[in-house]
């Protein structure tokens, strides 16, 4: 055992002198090089990566990036949304509906100028305009066949508005207002028929005036215009088509004969989309007119203007004879649409 021990402490001995030149610098410098000690270092003394963003011009885009960054939230409203849609879109598609029924052609097509009308060549000496009464029977009129032909839209509004006053105002003020809305329509009109009738005829109704000062001030820049008053608050019935109507005014205005239709709003209405039906019912009564035996003449334009109780200046709309074919055309539509129905 001991003999064993010794041989091995020899052994090591001789060993210690090779280990000892193995971890001397100079040798393991030439056996292993710095690669692998090196690795690591290599890595991070790389040049960094130069950003691509740096080389842009930044001056010249400064001005986009400040307007995009400024702003904390969207500026944007449903209007506009609406508004930019129309205009990279083009209008939704459902609006080609729209368009298909308003060119639709009436089945029972009467042209909106009597061709069988004869005219007198020398029109009567008479300078009171014509008055016929209304005769109640069971022809229905233009205001009855239209109320019961709006759309399921304007019915919507309209029931809407009604309820918002009626919120506001309760059942019995809501029905105070529209009596008292009636009855100034009603004084209004009866202060314009004073003015366009002789002064014999007229003395009646003087009265009445201060009730509506504010609409008659609104309307003088449009009275300047109307020349030959012709009828008034004047009943017409269509022959052929089988309904009638109360014409406000027939009379010339910057001298077109025209069927002239006095309006009343709370609101500026400066666009003749503004009046609703107020273009069909006036074509309306263009075409009775026209169609009607107890007026020598024709008419082939439209007036509606829109007279404001504040006193400010009245909107006149003014339709043209091509306007007015227009209108024609929904009206039979309408008129279809009620005996339908009827």
């Amino acid at each position: 055992m001991l003999l064993i021990r010794m041989k091995f402490l020899q052994l090591l001995a001789r060993k210690s002198e090779k280990l000892e030149m193995l971890f001397q610098p100079r040798f393991y410098q030439k056996q292993f090089p710095y690669m692998c000690l090196a690795t690591s270092a290599h890595l991070y003394s790389k040049k960094k990566k130069a950003n691509s963003y740096e080389q842009v011009d930044q001056e010249k885009y400064k001005s986009l990036v400040c307007s995009v960054t400024s702003y904390k939230a969207s500026a944007q409203t449903p209007e506009t949304i609406f508004e930019e849609d129309n205009l990279l879109y083009g209008q939704p598609l459902k609006r080609k509906s729209s368009n298909n029924v308003e060119t639709k052609t009436p089945k029972n097509w009467v042209s909106l100028i009597n061709p069988k009308k004869t005219i007198p060549l020398v029109s009567s000496n008479s300078n009171r305009p014509m008055k016929i009464a209304l005769q109640k029977n069971k022809i229905p009129s233009v205001t009855r066949i239209l109320q019961q032909t709006i759309s399921p839209q304007q019915a919507f509004y309209l029931e809407r508005w009604k309820q918002k006053m009626i919120l506001e105002l309760g059942k019995d003020g809501f029905e105070e207002y529209t009596k008292n809305l009636f009855l100034q329509g009603e004084l209004f009109h009866a202060a314009l028929e004073s003015i366009f009738l002789p002064e014999e005829m007229a003395v009646k109704e003087q009265g009445e005036d201060s009730a509506v000062s504010g609409y008659l001030s609104s309307v003088q820049h449009v009275l300047k215009d109307i020349s030959e008053v012709k009828a008034l608050e004047s009943a017409v019935q269509h022959e052929t088509l089988q309904y009638l109507g109360l014409v406000d005014c027939v009379a010339k205005y910057r001298g077109q004969l025209c069927v002239i239709d006095w309006k009343t709003s709370e609101k500026p209405k400066p666009f003749l989309q503004n009046t609703f039906d107020n273009p069909l019912q006036v074509a309306a009564y263009i075409g009775a007119i026209n169609h009607d035996a107890n007026y020598d003449f024709q008419v082939h334009c439209g007036l509606i203007v829109v007279a404001y109780k504040d006193g400010c200046p009245a909107h006149p709309h003014f339709m043209d004879p091509d306007l007015c074919s227009q209108y024609w055309n929904k009206w039979l539509l309408r008129l279809e649409e009620y005996m339908d129905r009827n």
